[in-house]
């Protein structure tokens, strides 16, 4: 690559992109690689502060920025994922479908060790929506050695795709209302309007509301009723603490084949249990989620709707990020809870 003044580049072909800024305006590239310098572009390219410009010469073993941002694209992208540039050096990826985003962290680190280059991605298991920017990738310099690229490609061979999208499934949800005082209709239930929303805004197909006083044989019919219906995922609402008329836990245990965790290091959500009966998930949703906009229920419900099956580990490591701060005004997903 060669350095040359802006007024010996007439008739010469840039080498990269150059980025015009005006504060609070526009942020573009001005001027395109490949483009060919002319004389009436020597006024502007100054007016930007470009008293030089970079004419690359690649040797034999180097690769230029745009090249190098499409192989490690390439590489890094698996499913549901399209590409969008090369601008300015950089590639985007972007989601194709509504889905769960899937990152491969610890393949992420390796490629980040290769000096030059940089790959950074969104939250993993964060909910995505269709056209959304999940990823950017780009070099650092101009160009770079091949055998990088080469290394970035080899990780992604024998790690798999680095970035996957997980479409959101259309699963049967069924709902269980727990609470003597709500079944009796001593009181209005408000908490399963609230679980029906979550099922709507995170693609479940809702099958319907049960309500169940706080009797354990009770519970244990209601779940066992929809299991029978062919349901998918079983919501249950409250009676998860240990009162005394708070049996939930103990019916849900009752039905279950295994029980993956009672109590969860998240607040709000520390009362929340999840179990398996066969494939079909059941998930004890604690008072907080009639309170708090925001709970742990946001953070798994997303993932078994995309088919994942959720194991202790997957709840331990939710502790690290695992408080919500109960903003004033509330910016979840695009906050630390959760992360």
């Amino acid at each position: 690559m060669k350095m040359v003044r802006v007024e010996d580049a007439i008739g010469l072909v840039l080498a990269h992109d150059l980025t015009k800024i005006v504060p609070g305006k526009y942020k573009g590239a001005a001027f395109k690689k490949g483009y060919i310098v002319k004389e009436e572009d020597i006024q502007e390219l100054k007016d930007m502060g470009k008293n030089h410009l970079y004419i690359i010469e690649l040797k034999e073993d180097e690769i230029h920025e745009d090249d190098a941002a499409l192989r490690i694209g390439q590489a890094i992208m698996g499913d549901s994922l399209y590409m969008e540039g090369p601008s300015e050096g950089k590639i985007s990826l972007k989601s194709s479908q509504r889905g769960l985003l899937k990152v491969d962290v610890e393949g992420l680190s390796a490629i980040n060790e290769i000096e030059f280059i940089i790959v950074a991605t969104m939250h993993d298991n964060s909910l995505v929506e269709a056209g959304q920017t999940v990823a950017g990738t780009r070099i650092i310099p101009l160009k770079i050695e091949k055998d990088k690229i080469d290394k970035v490609e080899e990780i992604c061979k024998l790690a798999g795709n680095i970035i996957n999208i997980k479409p959101i499934m259309d699963l049967k949800i069924g709902i269980v209302v727990t609470g003597t005082e709500v079944f009796c209709g001593r009181i209005t239930d408000k908490f399963g309007p609230i679980l029906e929303e979550k099922a709507h805004k995170y693609g479940g197909r809702l099958m319907g509301v049960k309500k169940s006083p706080d009797e354990v044989s009770f519970i244990v019919d209601a779940i066992d009723a929809f299991i029978k219906e062919g349901v998918d995922v079983i919501l249950t609402s409250g009676g998860m603490s240990v009162d005394a008329d708070d049996v939930t836990p103990t019916a849900i245990t009752a039905v279950a084949d295994e029980v993956i965790s009672y109590g969860s290091p998240v607040l709000p959500g520390a009362m929340f249990m999840i179990a398996y009966k066969g494939n079909v998930a059941i998930l004890g949703v604690p008072a907080c989620g009639m309170y708090h906009r925001t709970t742990i229920l946001d953070l798994i419900l997303p993932r078994v709707l995309a088919g994942e099956k959720i194991t202790k580990r997957d709840i331990v490591s939710l502790g690290h990020g695992g408080l919500c701060l109960n903003c004033t005004v509330c910016s979840y997903p695009v906050c630390p809870f959760g992360k």
